[in-house]
């Protein structure tokens, strides 16, 4: 069967074709050893709404597979056309040094984050810049262009996104987790959303929310988690920390009276790590579901329900 992408198995950007006939089959392999309770929910190809590509001597584009030759894109059928309609531009901008560019749809326009070992841009770079039909350009912290704040909304809360924050690759995906918690946070009273970003469920939940960064209270869960005695006045927590996972969050919370936990996790890994701590201290994984939040790649994300009796 021909592939959608003619650069499938060139550039590193997918592991699987998602448009081949056995792709579901393939992907739910990563899963032989995770104890699942519910069908998987697979987010639609074809709308990242972020991606990262990379540079070096001039040349734009994403890592070849298995090495750190960049292959050249100017179109990648797993992002938005948004996204796809800018990249002929990114690729004729003049590149200097190496490093990261990511590209993030927000709600009113596109957001560049560039990270590179050049401190600073060149003059060229930035008058070439300035043109691209984005809203915000920064360079390790430095904005090149800005016409516009950038603007994510989160349950009718449009939030500023800041520069490189992490976001769900789609709204699809972010939506599908959301309407996940929220149907099983249904009947607590109050609610704490750990690791809360920017606030994917926060608002919908009316939680309290707690994140290094974000829209909630400012605290380091890996470093300070929420205590014992703090997370007593809680009816329920809702967590969705980064790859890590929530080894610390997880030891306080196996020790509490909670009596709903909902753990949203991008690595299945660390996810059977905490999973361990919570039912050793009394918990019981009622649901667990995985969700194909990254299309194309070998992760998965995980919805996962933990209960005391």
């Amino acid at each position: 069967m021909a592939k959608t992408c003619p650069l499938f198995g060139i550039c590193g950007g997918c592991k699987y074709d998602f448009t081949a006939p056995d792709y579901q089959a393939k992907k739910l392999i990563h899963l032989r050893n995770i104890p699942i309770t519910g069908d998987p929910i697979w987010v639609p190809n074809g709308i990242r709404r972020r991606a990262d590509f990379a540079f070096a001597s001039g040349v734009f584009g994403l890592f070849e597979q298995g090495s750190k030759n960049i292959v050249p894109v100017q179109n990648c059928p797993n992002l938005m056309p948004e996204i796809n309609n800018i990249l002929p531009d990114l690729a004729e901008l003049p590149w200097v040094g190496a490093g990261a560019c990511l590209i993030t749809a927000c709600d009113n326009g596109i957001d560049i984050a560039i990270t590179s070992n050049v401190p600073y841009f060149t003059p060229d770079f930035r008058d070439a810049a300035m043109c691209l039909p984005v809203i915000r350009i920064t360079w390790n912290d430095r904005t090149i262009k800005q016409t516009a704040q950038p603007i994510i909304n989160f349950s009718g809360q449009s939030i500023p996104y800041p520069s490189g924050a992490f976001l769900q690759p789609s709204v699809a995906g972010a939506d599908a987790l959301r309407d996940l918690v929220v149907s099983r946070a249904h009947g607590a009273g109050r609610i704490a959303d750990l690791f809360c970003g920017l606030g994917n469920f926060t608002f919908a939940l009316n939680a309290d929310g707690f994140d290094i960064v974000g829209t909630g209270v400012q605290r380091d869960l890996f470093k300070r988690p929420l205590t014992v005695g703090m997370l007593n006045q809680y009816d329920c927590v809702v967590m969705d920390p980064p790859r890590a996972g929530a080894l610390a969050q997880c030891q306080e919370l196996a020790r509490s009276n909670v009596s709903r936990i909902i753990y949203v996790s991008c690595n299945p890994q660390t996810f059977v790590r905490d999973m361990e701590i919570l039912t050793h201290g009394g918990y019981k994984n009622t649901e667990l579901i995985p969700v194909d939040q990254f299309s194309g790649s070998t992760h998965w994300e995980l919805f996962g329900v933990f209960t005391r009796d």
